[in-house]
C-alpha cells in the first residue's frame, strides 16, 4: 500500500479525535449527499427515458412493423393500390439478413355505425399467416379472429376507446360501411377488445380479414396494400432497407406499372420518432446540471478538508513529502467520498426505478404520453458506464482544487494549526 493511500484511509476511517467542531464533517457530508442526489436523478432519468422510449416505438411497430413495402404512389389517403405480392416476392424477403419474418396486410377506409352513433375507422386486414403477439400483449377482453384461408372470417377486434364511443361490447354485432361508387355494408362480430395506450392509433384501427378488403376493392388473392417486415436489429434497419430494395427494385407490378417503396417506421411517422430523439436532449441537460452540481459540492468540501488539514499538510512537507504525493492523499480521500456518494445514490436510484417497474406507482395519461404508467427501463451497460463516467469525471474536477496543496507553506501551515 502506498504512503499516500495509507495517510487517506487514516484520515478517512480513523479520524483523529479532536477537541471542538469539525467545519470539514458537515461540508464532506453534503459532498456526499450531492453525489448520491445527482447519480439518483441522472440513473432515474436515463431508466426513464429509456423506457419511455423503447415501449413507445415498440407500439408503433406493433401497428406498422419495422419497414413497409407499399406500391410507390402520389396517393396519401388509406386507398392504395394495390402490390403483386408472389410467393417468390415473400422468400426473398424472408430470406433477407436480418428479416424475421414478413406479412402481408391491406387497408380500408370505413365508417362504423351503431343504432345511435358513428365513427370513421380503417380496417386492415390480415391473414393466417399475421402475427398476432403485440394485439395478444395487448387485447383486454375477447379472443383474437379466427383467420383460415379456407373461409372468410367476420369477427374484428377494435380498440377500447372504439368500444367506450360507440358503446360496443365483445359479440357485439357491427355494421360497417365502406364508400365506393356505391355504399357497400358488411357486418363483422366484435371478437375482442384491445388497448395499446397509443390513442392516435387505438381509435383508427380495426383489425380483421384481409379477404375482405381484397373482395371489396375487386383484388386477386396475390393483390395486398403492402408488406410488414419485421427486424431482428433495429441499429441496422438503414442497412436492410437497401437490401430489400435490391431484391425487389426490378420487380415491377403488371397490371398497374408500379414499383415496390420501401420505408421505414420512422419514415412513415417521423413526427413520434423527432419527438423520441428530442428527448435525449433533456437527458444530456440533466447530465451536465447534476454532474456540476455534485462536482461543484465535491470542490468545496475537498477545499475546507484541506483547509482544516493544514497542519498535517505542513508536517507531511517538512519530513519531505512532495506536493504529489500531498495531493493523492486528498484524491483518495476524494475517491473514498466520491464511492460513499455513489453508493448510496446507486441504492437510492435502483431502489425507485425498481419499485416503479414493479408497481407502477406513477401513472401518466394516456392520451398525453401515450403510456399509462412512467415505464423502466435500464441496460447494465448504461449503468455501468454512468457510474465509471460519474467517477472519472468527479474525480478529474478534483485535480485542480488539490493544487492548492503546493501553495502552502511548512512553517505557515504548522503555524495555522
Amino acid at each position: 500500500m502506498s504512503l499516500a493511500r495509507f495517510i487517506a484511509r487514516r484520515i478517512h476511517f480513523q479520524p483523529a479525535k479532536k477537541e471542538g467542531k469539525s467545519v470539514a464533517k458537515p461540508a464532506v457530508r453534503i459532498a456526499m449527499i450531492g453525489i448520491a442526489l445527482g447519480l439518483a436523478v441522472i440513473l432515474i432519468s436515463i431508466a426513464v427515458v429509456t423506457g419511455f422510449k423503447n415501449e413507445v416505438s415498440r407500439k408503433v411497430y406493433g401497428f406498422g412493423s419495422h419497414i413497409q413495402i407499399t406500391a410507390l404512389t402520389n396517393n396519401k389517403t388509406y386507398e392504395m393500390p394495390p402490390i403483386v405480392v408472389s410467393d417468390s416476392i415473400m422468400g426473398l424477403i424472408n430470406n433477407t439478413n436480418n428479416v424475421t419474418y414478413a406479412q402481408r396486410y391491406a387497408i380500408k377506409p370505413a365508417i362504423l355505425k351503431t343504432s345511435d352513433n358513428f365513427q370513421g375507422m380503417v380496417l386492415k386486414g390480415v391473414d393466417s399467416h399475421y402475427n398476432w403477439d403485440f394485439f395478444a400483449a395487448n387485447l383486454q377482453e375477447g379472443k383474437l379472429p379466427a383467420i383460415n384461408d379456407t373461409t372468410v372470417c367476420n369477427d374484428v377486434i377494435i380498440s377500447r376507446k372504439t368500444a367506450s364511443d360507440l358503446q360496443l361490447k365483445v359479440d357485439d354485432k357491427l355494421l360497417v360501411y365502406f364508400i365506393q361508387n356505391q355504399v357497400r355494408v358488411r357486418q363483422f362480430i366484435v371478437s375482442g377488445i384491445y388497448e395499446t395506450g397509443l390513442t392516435e392509433f387505438d381509435q383508427l384501427y380495426m383489425i380483421g380479414d384481409i379477404q375482405h378488403i381484397q373482395f371489396l376493392n375487386g383484388w386477386e388473392n396475390n393483390q395486398v396494400t403492402g408488406i410488414e417486415v419485421a427486424l431482428n436489429d433495429l441499429t441496422t434497419i438503414e442497412n436492410t432497407k437497401e437490401q430489400l430494395h435490391q431484391a425487389t427494385a426490378f420487380t415491377i407490378q403488371q397490371a398497374y406499372n408500379n414499383p415496390y417503396y420501401i420505408r421505414t417506421a420512422m419514415e412513415l411517422q417521423p413526427q413520434i420518432f423527432n419527438w423520441l430523439a428530442l428527448l435525449d436532449m433533456n437527458i444530456v441537460v440533466i447530465l451536465v446540471l447534476m454532474m456540476a452540481v455534485a462536482g461543484f459540492t465535491m470542490i468545496s468540501g475537498l477545499l475546507i478538508l484541506i483547509l482544516e488539514k493544514a497542519a498535517m499538510i505542513g508536517t507531511l512537507k517538512a519530513l519531505g513529502a512532495n506536493n504529489w504525493i500531498i495531493r493523492k492523499v486528498f484524491l483518495y480521500q476524494s475517491l473514498f467520498l466520491i464511492g460513499k456518494g455513489m453508493l448510496w445514490g446507486n441504492i437510492i436510484g435502483l431502489s425507485i426505478c425498481f419499485i416503479q417497474h414493479q408497481w407502477g406507482i406513477i401513472s401518466l395519461d394516456p392520451t398525453v404520453y401515450f403510456v399509462d404508467t412512467v415505464p423502466i427501463e435500464l441496460h447494465a451497460w448504461a449503468w455501468l458506464a454512468l457510474n465509471v463516467g460519474v467517477m472519472i469525471i468527479t474525480l478529474c474536477m478534483m485535480l485542480l482544487p488539490s493544487h492548492i496543496i503546493a501553495k502552502i507553506s511548512p512553517a505557515k501551515a504548522i503555524k495555522f494549526d
